[in-house]
């Protein structure tokens, strides 16, 4: 039972389906780790012990009456404090939603419930989910499980990703605006799902960017990831991004292996001024994928380097007006870092915003001709690995250099509209983990899953657990 918080959901459905485990007990042993580690760890920013253990009780009656719900049946998550849960608040990371009691599910909410899960809570964000560090002045940082000090731990799903790699629970849901599922996940070791806007429904999820945000999965195994976005998927009438979108069979090509395949290293601006320890495990994955019998080749991917040389207003001018009340009658209840950050928001001029918009366009139809050469494009998630809260949060400058180096290869394909799936790669020096980066091309997410399997079934670090968690 050592083990048993890190195992894979895939492994813990498997035990639960031959009698070796229950749901009950599955849950129960994560609500003792949630209160054993929690206290230290800040991943929650609500548990719902009750609310979980009814769950669990329902699903291993209905598994014992011979009603499977699918490979999620009984398997606990936790959600980031985007997502509706009604009776439950929603407050995206801030004090002034404290009062936010949702009246019925978010649309990935009910799905999940459809397909068995057990959600044990809610998980800590940045406030309105703005910003790449996972930095939260108000309820408190996230620590990285992977440090003995208190290091970043990405954002801003930060509490989904510490939830996770800490074996706090099997897996998290996330949101994508800019990197908040890739950048945590790549810094806590375990992997992140970025999806295709439209393809899955963000209905009775708190906005940050309604032009960028995608909803996303982090899990301790790609396969994981897969199961989990294949019950999140499908268009929904309360999201109009979705509509004419259908589901995709990411399970049926999970397992097919990269030969053959083209892998792309996505030369210049993604690789410019990087940690020589991020740097050196991602390029190793070359010989990886070559010796899966991939074709290894390198492309300069100037589109990178284009979409980031343009003012990134869209989020900041939709931020703000999400938020904008908030921010003009409540600015000392707001974290200043994040009021700062996304006040300048309503001051561009609405051309401004108009013509950032259109200038994607182009650049979006080029980059999706690069995937007729290439089934994926590599690059390192982060520029460099977490560091310590005490030297990111130093000051504002010193948090916004850090912020840019997190979010800047990740940013790329929102703004490019990719999808993308972050596995981890290698360890610094320092013990702490590097991820790698699977872009590919619009809707594109069996590709970047499959690929991302074969890698990380032919290498070790997905294995590998947090000390810090390992004895409790």
């Amino acid at each position: 039972m050592d083990d048993l918080p890190f195992l894979p959901a895939t492994t813990l459905a498997a035990r639960i389906r031959a009698g070796e485990l229950s749901p009950v007990t599955l849950c129960e042993a994560y609500l003792k780790r949630i209160h054993a580690l929690n206290p230290s760890l800040n991943a929650f920013r609500l548990i719902a012990p009750d609310r979980a253990l009814a769950a669990a009780e329902a699903a291993q009656r209905q598994l014992r009456a011979g009603i499977d719900l699918g490979p999620l049946h009984g398997i606990p998550y936790v959600t980031k404090d985007l997502f509706d849960v009604a009776g439950l608040p929603t407050t995206a990371g801030s004090r002034t939603l404290e009062g936010n009691v949702a009246a019925r599910d978010a649309t990935v909410t009910r799905r999940l419930a459809a397909a068995g899960m057990v959600l044990l809570g809610k998980t800590n964000t940045v406030e309105f989910a703005f910003g790449s560090v996972g930095v939260n002045h108000s309820h408190g940082t996230p620590r990285n499980p992977w440090a003995k000090r208190h290091h970043v731990p990405g954002g801003s799903s930060s509490g989904s990703a510490v939830a996770v790699a800490a074996g706090l629970a099997a897996l998290g849901t996330g949101t994508d605006t800019a990197c908040s599922v890739r950048t945590p996940a790549a810094l806590c070791g375990i992997v992140g799902l970025k999806t295709t806007v439209g393809r899955i429904s963000r209905h009775g999820v708190y906005p940050l960017s309604e032009s960028l945000d995608s909803v996303g999965a982090l899990a301790r195994s790609v396969a994981d990831a897969a199961h989990m976005f294949t019950a999140m998927q499908g268009a929904d009438a309360g999201d109009e991004t979705t509509h004419g979108i259908g589901g995709i069979d990411v399970l049926a090509t999970l397992h097919c292996g990269a030969r053959g395949l083209r892998v792309a290293f996505a030369e210049g601006f993604l690789f410019e001024d990087l940690d020589p320890e991020v740097e050196r495990a991602v390029r190793d994955s070359a010989g990886v994928f070559r010796d899966l019998g991939a074709h290894v080749s390198a492309v300069d991917f100037a589109e990178a380097r284009e979409v980031m040389a343009r003012p990134s207003v869209i989020s900041q001018v939709e931020a703000y007006a999400i938020n904008a009340a908030r921010l003009e009658q409540q600015p000392g209840d707001l974290d200043p870092v994040v009021r700062d950050r996304m006040r300048p928001g309503g001051e561009v001029r609405a051309v401004d915003y108009r013509n950032a918009l259109r200038a994607l366009l182009p650049l979006r139809e080029r980059v999706v001709r690069r995937f007729v050469n290439a089934d994926v494009l590599l690059a390192p998630t982060c520029m460099t690995p977490a560091k310590p809260l005490d030297d990111v949060d130093a000051d504002f400058d010193t948090y916004m250099k850090y912020a840019g180096s997190y979010l800047r290869n990740c940013f790329v394909g929102n703004l490019l509209n990719l999808c993308a799936v972050t596995v981890p790669c290698g360890f610094t020096s320092a013990g702490l983990p590097v991820g790698l980066m699977i872009y590919a091309a619009p809707f594109g997410e069996d590709k970047a899953l499959r690929i991302a399997q074969a890698f990380e079934q032919a290498t070790p670090w997905h294995t590998r657990h947090p000390d810090l968690c390992r004895s409790r």
